[in-house]
């Protein structure tokens, strides 16, 4: 199942994504209906049976998360194009939740960053509190996949040895544009672009650690809430973002999360 979050006429409700004809969804609106939940996702819900047109609502970031978890080096060819060594261990850092924006929302320029780079990424949702998860049951706590781009002021990066406001700068954290809930995410491609242009282009049987692996490491520390979201790190190819840039993200199976860069007005 494709899960939406949207809103349509001033009203906000989740949705699963589907073709006129009741099947889910291939990755683009065209033909696409929302059929209106009864519920959340994370809880017992049933599907109404009322179904809007993709293009009749606006999507929303497919959840709120208490927290985005998100996890740097993931990929060996990316540490090696900034220059830094391979951790030893997942390597954690967060992004707050005023940093989450849906598709088609702008990515604002920050003020104090004149280098600001895209990171496409698969992030993974959590469906059900949990902590000390278990490497077996760590499927129970998912709840899907969707998108991410992990928009980072790199020149801050390089200079505050805190990644704070480097990775959690407004509107830094593009979701969408729905939750795939049916996915085997272990060998999935994933490329950004922008204004067309390939610029990364990656699998995820090349992350250094696994989806199993980051969750079992970060529960062991925290608790992780329905909603929240974990970034499981970028390919290679990062690359700047100029206002007026169209960057696009795909994940096979998942779908394309675009959004376009603003000046701060």
């Amino acid at each position: 199942m494709r899960i939406a979050r949207f809103s349509i006429d001033g009203n906000v409700a989740f949705g699963a994504v589907e073709t006129a004809e009741g099947d889910s969804g291939t990755g683009t609106t065209e033909g696409l209906v929302i059929n209106i939940m009864k519920g959340i996702p994370f809880a017992d819900f049933e599907l109404s049976g009322t179904r809007v047109p993709l293009d009749k609502v606006r999507l929303l970031p497919p959840v709120l998360p208490n927290k985005v978890v998100a996890i740097g080096r993931n990929y060996a060819d990316h540490a090696k194009e900034l220059g830094h060594e391979v951790p030893t261990a997942p390597w954690a850092f967060f992004k707050p939740s005023t940093s989450v924006i849906g598709p088609a929302d702008p990515i604002v320029y920050p003020s104090f960053s004149q280098e600001v780079h895209h990171e496409a990424e698969l992030a993974v949702v959590i469906g059900r509190l949990c902590r000390e998860v278990p490497r077996e049951r760590v499927k129970d706590v998912i709840l899907g996949y969707t998108c991410a781009n992990d928009v980072t002021a790199r020149d801050t990066q390089r200079t505050e040895k805190q990644w704070a406001r480097a990775k959690g700068f407004d509107s830094s954290c593009p979701l969408g544009p729905w939750i795939e809930t049916d996915l085997d995410p272990s060998d999935l491609a994933i490329t950004a672009t922008v204004n067309g242009e390939l610029r990364q282009a990656g699998r995820t049987a090349q992350m250094i650690n696994s989806i199993e692996d980051l969750i079992v490491n970060i529960t062991e520390a925290m608790t992780l809430l329905p909603g929240d979201v974990l970034l499981t790190g970028t390919p290679a190819g990062v690359g700047p973002l100029l206002p007026g840039d169209e960057v696009s993200v795909t994940v096979e199976g998942v779908g394309t999360l675009t959004n376009k860069v603003v000046a701060r007005a």
